[in-house]
């Protein structure tokens, strides 16, 4: 059962956040559809303990005391952990072997693996570190980040060949990339590791930022005849996954 007043307090949060310039306690009560009297109680403990910040004629904006919790609630999201119930459960409901990655320093740093039953041999571990150009994981960050980042990571890489399959030509990247944009996610045909078959998506934080990616992985001819059952639970896991991080985008 929710408390009257807590509930009213976060709607007024929400409702200031949308509106940076700042409201009165009659345009909060208005817009709300609360009691104005009320509505001015709750406003002036919010403002007293310091979540609000008066200004101007008395109007009201988020106020320092949450930029304090915000921070904190920050550093209490831990990527990885938030994610690993989400990609057990899409290792359950594909039968295929999961990943999470996050972005270090130009390359894609494995952070979580969830076997499946039937999982195939793959170099890929936890803490192991693998390029952006070649795996389904990389070619999610490259396609889903801003431009001027991938460009200048772009810029930077030698497209070194690992399998018959790896693309060398950064043309022939981009323009996959931009059909991966459209796609929603990204795919690695054997790029990687001979017979390996993956499909990547990004995992965003509350600001829209790339956080991590979740691929699904597995033999080429397992994986590509699956391949829209496949994508639909990706979208589903790391949508869920970006909503635990704070993104409603």
């Amino acid at each position: 059962m929710s408390v009257k007043s807590a509930e009213r307090s976060l709607r007024i949060f929400e409702l200031l956040a949308g509106h940076p310039e700042g409201l009165t306690v009659q345009e909060i009560a208005r817009l709300l559809s609360y009691p104005q009297s009320s509505t001015l109680g709750l406003v002036r403990t919010l403002h007293e303990e310091g979540y609000l910040h008066q200004f101007g004629s008395k109007q009201y904006k988020l106020g320092p005391r949450l930029i304090q919790l915000g921070f904190m609630a920050m550093e209490a999201l831990d990527v990885a952990a938030l994610g690993k119930p989400h990609l057990a459960a899409l290792m359950e409901v594909t039968q295929e072997t999961v990943f999470m990655s996050v972005l270090s320093q130009g390359q894609l740093v494995y952070v979580a693996k969830m076997d499946s039953n039937r999982s195939i041999r793959t170099a890929a571990q936890p803490g192991a570190r693998r390029p952006l150009y070649c795996t389904g994981l990389g070619k999610a960050f490259l396609a889903f980040m801003p431009e001027e980042e991938r460009q200048a990571l772009l810029a930077e890489m030698s497209l070194i060949p690992l399998t018959g399959h790896t693309i060398t030509s950064r043309e022939r990247l981009e323009e996959e990339l931009r059909g991966f944009r459209e796609l929603g996610y990204a795919v690695d045909n054997e790029e990687s590791e001979e017979g390996l078959y993956c499909l990547a998506a990004p995992v965003r934080g509350a600001g829209g930022q790339l956080q991590a990616a979740v691929s699904v992985a597995g033999p080429k001819e397992r994986m590509a005849s699956r391949q829209g059952q496949i994508a639909t639970e990706l979208l589903k896991a790391v949508d869920a996954i970006s909503r635990s991080l704070g993104y409603w985008g």
